[in-house]
């Protein structure tokens, strides 16, 4: 990944309310979540929820499809996997043990189910 996609992902998670709605779509799981029900958990108004999933869409950070009357979100994982490899490939500089505690949330992260609540 180049630094221009990194810093418009980055700059699109740095914001308390698009954060929220990233973290809330990742635990979702691929099936997604539809527009109405993130406004309703997250109790955001829809004109301030439409701002947050346009921009967040802008960084190719989560996709939406329609079903029906319904517009579903859902995180890109692809595109936050590129993310955090990109933020960590220079880790460690020889000293292996500043990335253990990432070794651990990647084993919790493989023994979760998709949309379970890990």
């Amino acid at each position: 990944m180049e630094s221009k996609p990194a810093i418009n992902m980055l700059s699109a998670l740095g914001h308390e309310g698009r954060l929220a709605v990233f973290r809330l779509l990742v635990k979702a799981g691929p099936q997604g979540i539809a527009a109405g029900e993130i406004a309703r958990g997250l109790a955001v108004p829809p004109n301030s929820l439409s701002a947050n999933l346009n921009i967040l869409s802008h960084a190719g950070l989560i996709a939406s499809r329609r079903e029906g009357r319904s517009i579903i979100y859902s995180a890109d994982y692809g595109a936050m996997s590129r993310l955090l490899a990109f933020l960590m490939e220079d880790c460690c500089g020889g000293a292996p043990e500043i990335c253990t505690p990432l070794d651990a949330i990647l084993a919790r992260a493989k023994a979760c189910a998709p949309g379970s609540a890990c």
